[in-house]
Order: C-alpha cells, then structure tokens, then sequence
C-alpha cells in the first residue's frame, strides 16, 4: 500500500512539473500570436483594399476611410482618417471607428505584457482577454456595419449602379477585408485561451516527505515495556530496545535462596535491593 501511495504521488508530481512546462510554452505562443494578431489588425485598417475592381478602366480600391479611383498613370486616392466624419456614408464612418478601437485594443494587449514583471500572470491575463475580447467584437462591427455603405454614391462610382447593401456590383472582395474577418476569428480565440490560462493556473508541489511507521503497537495489548519505550505512531520517537544485564548471583542472593528452600517461600520472597539494583542496571540502545 505504502508504494503504491509513493508511486501516485511521484506520478502527480511529474504531471504537474509537466503541465507547468507546457503551460508557460502555450503563454509564450499566445504572446506571438497576439502581436500578429496586432499587425493583422493595423494592416487592415490602413489599407484601402477592402473591395476593388482592378480590371475596368474606371475601377479603383476602396478601404474604410480612403478610396482610390484609376488613373493613367497611377491611382489616385482621397480621404484622410482625420476627416472621417465627412464621409458620406455613416457606414464607413461607424466601421471606421469601430476598426479604430479593435486596433488600440490591440496595441494595448501588447503593452500589457510588460506588467507580467510586476503582477501575477492570472492577473496579466484577465486583462489581456478582455481588452481581446472588446477587440474581436469591434473588429466584428467593423465588418459587419461596411456592407451597409455598398450602396452610396462613391461606391457605386467605382463598383458600377448594379451595387448595394451586400452586394458588390463589379467588385469583388479584397485581400484586406478577409484579413479583418480572420482577424475576427483570431481575437475570439487568443481571448479564450487568455482566459484558459488564467484559470488553469497551478503551482509546482514540494518534494514529499516519506515516513514509515515501524514498531506500532496495539494499544489492547500494551505492556509496561511498551508504555516505557512509547509507540512510534503515538510519540513518534526512535524505536527503543530495551537490554537487561545477565543476572550475576551474589552471597546475598545465595544466602536468600538457601533461606527460602528451608522454608518453602522461595515464590513468595521479594529482595526490594535486589529489585532497585535490577531497575537501575537496565539501558538503552
């Protein structure tokens, strides 16, 4: 029984060594990925290649706050992120302040890693999910409110009068619009495994201490030698061994017993010397 109990606390300790070793390795993943995560989200924010017609002679690229029209030579784009409430469509303008806070989010999850020096990590990542969480769901207004704006005036300029809500007329979805929606889907599960790895904390356990209970006695059977020397489970003291010196006759036990045998008390007779001379001879191991 007493090995198995060693072997099952062996086996925890090696599990939770384990789990400690693979936990800071997953942290250390999700730390990188956060700050792609980052990237993925200011690329998507500055690029004005959200829906585009890069085929007709009068298309262009649009993104949230800029559009770029063709020209002969180049492309020509209008619109500046200061000037954002002067877009004449209210869509962009809420996909645009929406797109804004998932990318300040963002950035301030990354700040946030520098406090793992001076707080707990349980802490650190409490608050990195949830600045990630209000991230995934700004960057899922984003894209959700720009379809909205398909059918305004600038967009059917490049995109042709066959545009509207949700549709796209001659355009066609852009590298940069797909990277705000996995971007989406990347925010949702970096939160979740902030989250997971501030609640599976554990800590490593100390060396277990091992002790074996040798010598334990029955207390319905306890003898005088036994209450003297103690129980190892009850005292917990060293075993004790207790030694009695060979008996060496004397003239006054020869003198007793030849007494005794004369009398037919031999039973009987008690030295109270002999028995204190007994007591004391007696030592420990």
């Amino acid at each position: 029984m007493g090995a198995k109990v060693i072997e099952y606390v062996e086996a925890s300790q090696i599990y939770a060594t384990n789990y400690i070793r693979n936990s800071k390795a997953i942290a250390v993943l999700w730390a990188i990925f956060t700050i792609c995560y980052s990237i993925i989200v200011v690329v998507s924010f500055v690029t004005p290649d959200w829906i585009g017609d890069l085929e007709s002679e009068t298309g262009g690229r649009i993104g949230l706050w800029k559009i770029c029209e063709h020209n002969e030579m180049t492309d020509v784009c209008i619109g500046k992120l200061e000037e954002m409430m002067d877009m004449p469509s209210m869509s962009f303008q809420i996909a645009t302040i929406f797109a804004g806070i998932a990318v300040l989010t963002s950035l301030l999850t990354i700040l946030c890693l520098v406090f793992m020096i001076f707080l707990k990590s349980t802490t650190v990542f409490h608050l990195c999910g949830w600045m990630q969480i209000l991230s995934a769901i700004s960057m899922i207004v984003a894209c959700v409110s720009f379809p909205f704006g398909w059918n305004s005036d600038e967009f059917r300029k490049i995109c042709g009068p066959e545009a509207n809500r949700f549709e796209v007329g001659l355009c066609s979805l852009r590298w940069a619009y797909a990277l705000a929606i996995i971007a989406c889907i990347d925010g949702c599960i970096l939160a979740t495994l902030a989250f997971i790895l501030a609640t599976r904390h554990i800590r490593l356990q100390p060396d277990p201490t091992y002790s074996r209970n040798i010598g334990t006695v029955n207390n319905a059977y306890i003898t005088d030698v036994h209450s003297i020397a103690g129980s190892r489970k009850s005292l917990n003291l060293k075993p004790v061994l207790l030694v009695t010196p060979p008996h060496i006759p004397t003239v006054a036990d020869d003198s007793i017993s030849q007494f005794s045998s004369r009398n037919g008390t031999n039973h009987r007779f008690h030295n109270p010397m002999h028995h204190h001379h007994h007591h004391h001879n007696q030592f420990q191991l």
